[in-house]
């Protein structure tokens, strides 16, 4: 039995929340294994302790949640102890913040939906991706490009936040590697090298499942997870 916490604060009329479980149920037929998901609140997530029971965690889309504390300390717990690592639209733009306060040392790194002040790395987007879908185009050798066997995707999003351009330039020069990019060049997706499976993207991947389609990072993560 694989069990997996869904990092985030449940809403019933979130599209992508009604897409997780059943991304969840059609990776697991796939992979011919029990699967027990379980939904934790944000709010509940006071200390790493919670995150231990769970073999995968995926810090789902709903920012801001109403503990980003909650959400950061997921992050960081899955960075350091090798959890298989799952995080999309909200999910990816907190990843970008975490790392940059815990690894490249800004403390003042920040989201512009939340902070005023600071580095923001996380930035509006100069046009709106909510309810859009848009091109993306994978690097080759990722484990993105692997997951999906392919290098350019369509996907859909729900967000009006992404990486500042101001700041790519400084991620690059950490181990961090920035994976996919939309047309137009802006970054759509991350992931870290050593990490037994650590990916966040800004696109929902998971809402291939209302189409009755397997995200192929789903799969991955549980396939990590195993």
């Amino acid at each position: 039995m694989i069990r997996l916490a869904l990092v985030g604060d449940y809403r019933r009329d979130a599209v992508a929340h009604q897409a997780i479980p059943k991304a969840v149920q059609l990776a697991a037929h796939a992979l011919q294994r029990d699967i027990s998901s379980q939904w934790l609140p944000t709010e509940s997530i006071n200390d790493s302790g919670i995150l231990q029971e769970y073999d995968a965690l995926w810090l789902t889309p709903g920012s801001p949640y109403i503990n980003d504390e909650g959400a950061f300390l997921t992050l960081r717990y899955a960075r350091e102890n090798n959890v298989p690592f799952l995080g999309s639209c909200g999910g990816f733009q907190y990843a970008i913040v975490e790392y940059a306060r815990n690894v490249m040392g800004w403390s003042d790194a920040g989201h512009a939906e939340t902070d005023s002040g600071g580095r923001l790395v996380i930035a509006p987007l100069s046009c709106s991706l909510v309810e859009k879908t848009g091109d993306i185009v994978i690097e080759p050798g990722s484990l993105l490009a692997q997951a999906y066997g392919k290098t350019e995707i369509s996907e859909g999003y729900h967000c009006n936040f992404g990486v500042n351009p101001d700041f790519v330039a400084d991620l690059k020069t950490f181990p961090l590697r920035l994976t996919a990019w939309d047309r137009e060049g802006d970054v759509r997706a991350m992931e870290l090298p050593g990490h037994k499976f650590y990916v966040a993207t800004l696109f929902q991947s998971e809402r291939a499942a209302l189409r009755d389609e397997l995200s192929p990072l789903v799969v991955e993560l549980l396939r990590a997870a195993r």
